[in-house]
């Protein structure tokens, strides 16, 4: 678009009521499911994994937000649904987006709960029939998101109480496309 028509066109645009401008951005811009997962550490380091009913490889729990539905309480509703827990969020989400796949997984570091039991871990759902606390020294096969939110939490891990991923320096290879 030459550059005095695209200026007569964002005039234009601000000029519209903000309930047509967002409804323009949805229509024109391509859409992206978003998701919460859960990478959640005992205090021994051992990390959670799930495996699904439809997947081989083992993943962290999470699921799709819900219309409306803040990111940690989808990442808390998924954990409790899927394993039975109640966690603690650990500081900020790290953020992944999928392009091919069109989703945004926001990935978050976790604790359990103050009275919860790390040996009470067991699938809770029908879409969940495996649960397993792993040593990140010697994670099984992996889902390529769960892959990636590991690399993007060690990436964006900034605290000195980030333990979690500094043991894990061969998760890149353990990536499956």
């Amino acid at each position: 678009m030459r550059p005095r028509l695209h200026r007569l066109a964002l005039r234009c645009y601000r000029l519209l009521p903000d309930n047509v401008r967002r409804w323009g951005v949805r229509v024109m811009t391509p859409n992206y499911s978003v998701g919460a997962m859960c990478v959640i550490e005992r205090d021994d380091g051992r990390i959670l994994l799930v495996r699904q009913a439809y997947r081989q490889r083992w993943g962290t729990p999470g699921g799709l937000l819900q219309r409306r539905e803040p990111a940690a309480t989808a990442a808390k509703r998924e954990v409790a649904e899927e394993v039975g827990f109640d966690i603690s969020l650990v500081g900020e989400p790290a953020v992944v987006v999928a392009e091919r796949a069109q989703r945004v997984d926001l990935v978050y570091r976790a604790r359990l709960a103050p009275g919860q039991d790390p040996d009470d871990a067991t699938a809770r759902s029908a879409e969940i029939v495996d649960v397993g606390w792993f040593s990140p020294d010697a994670l099984p096969d992996l889902q390529h998101e769960t892959a990636s939110a590991l690399v993007a939490l060690a990436r964006s891990a900034r605290s000195p109480q980030a333990p979690l991923l500094a043991a894990v320096p061969d998760v890149e290879s353990r990536r499956v496309e």
